[in-house]
């Protein structure tokens, strides 16, 4: 599709919307906009062997998922969302590189009910920010499922208030490999889905 290959090659090279200019938002919204009007899943939240599953950011302009890669001597790794449609959970996995064998990860996990045909509200419950290497953190699929065994981990690992930390996101594109959602703080996801 001539639209989705649009949006690619606007995102190709800005390193998940951290070099993105004024100018390349400007234009990759444009395109988001584009790729919306013709998505092929008119209610996505009951597509749920489309939106179950792994997903990787390719791009945001979320300030607070951008602004990980502040941390001194580190560089904002591989970003994950992964949905488990079937019991309503959300985890969102962002991995921290740099210095060799401190590698660090921040994960928040949430749960979500479906409002309307392709909005979410979500209710964040769990933070965890660690060294991998003492999480045991190899992939997201081990961690997700330490996380729901109730394992505590070696790190700052604490429950949040979900009434005060919770939010909505509508997914206004969803295929059998892409989806894009857009947050209730403006914020705009760009996704592809791994194995």
């Amino acid at each position: 599709m001539l639209k989705k290959a649009t949006l690619l090659e606007a995102i190709a090279g800005k390193n998940r919307g951290l070099l993105a200019t004024e100018s390349d938002k400007t234009a990759i919204l444009s395109a988001i906009a584009q790729l919306e009007d013709y998505n092929p899943t008119p209610r996505p939240v009951e597509a749920i062997e489309l939106l179950d599953g792994n997903w990787r950011l390719l791009y945001t302009n979320s300030q607070e998922l951008l602004g990980i890669d502040r941390f001194p001597f580190y560089n904002l790794g591989q970003i994950y969302q992964c949905i488990r449609a079937r019991t309503g959970k959300i985890y969102n996995i962002a991995e921290i590189v740099g210095i060799p064998y401190l590698e660090g990860m921040v994960s928040v996990a949430a749960r979500f009910e479906v409002v309307s045909q392709k909005r979410v509200q979500v209710k964040f419950n769990r933070f965890v920010i660690g060294l991998q290497r003492l999480i045991s953190y190899q992939y997201p699929n081990q961690f997700i499922d330490e996380i729901e065994s109730d394992k505590k981990f070696l790190a700052v690992d604490f429950t949040l208030q979900e009434q005060q930390q919770q939010g909505w996101l509508d997914i206004t594109y969803l295929d059998e490999d892409m989806r894009i959602g857009r947050g209730n703080v403006g914020s705009v996801f760009v996704l592809t889905k791994v194995n």
